[in-house]
């Protein structure tokens, strides 16, 4: 097993989600971006606060992780992006397909 870098985050509409994933997978910085429909519970601005948005799950490689985190802060809608990150140990057929990718 390999280690791959897997980071999350959330953007406010389906359609800056996608685009955010596409421009990671044309520059390389991700093999694969997977989007889902999420109802996010959270305080701000000392209210608590309810919304839609969408989550982002990027799987790249750890060497990438500077710029990704680079990347999603100049390309994000929120003033405080959710940013994770996560290093994950990953089959080999997949990190193969997932190193060749990028």
């Amino acid at each position: 097993m390999s280690e791959i870098l897997v980071l999350i985050t959330t953007e406010s509409n389906q359609k800056r989600a996608k685009n955010i994933a596409k421009s990671l997978i044309e520059k390389k910085l991700a093999a694969c971006v997977s989007l889902k429909q999420i109802d996010s519970i959270f305080r701000w601005e000392n209210n608590i606060s309810e919304t839609k948005e969408f989550e982002i799950t990027i799987k790249s490689k750890p060497e990438l992780k500077k710029e990704l985190i680079n990347f999603l802060n100049k390309n994000t809608t929120y003033d405080v992006p959710q940013i994770l990150c996560q290093k994950l140990s990953a089959e080999k057929k997949y990190y193969d397909w997932l190193i060749d990718s990028i």
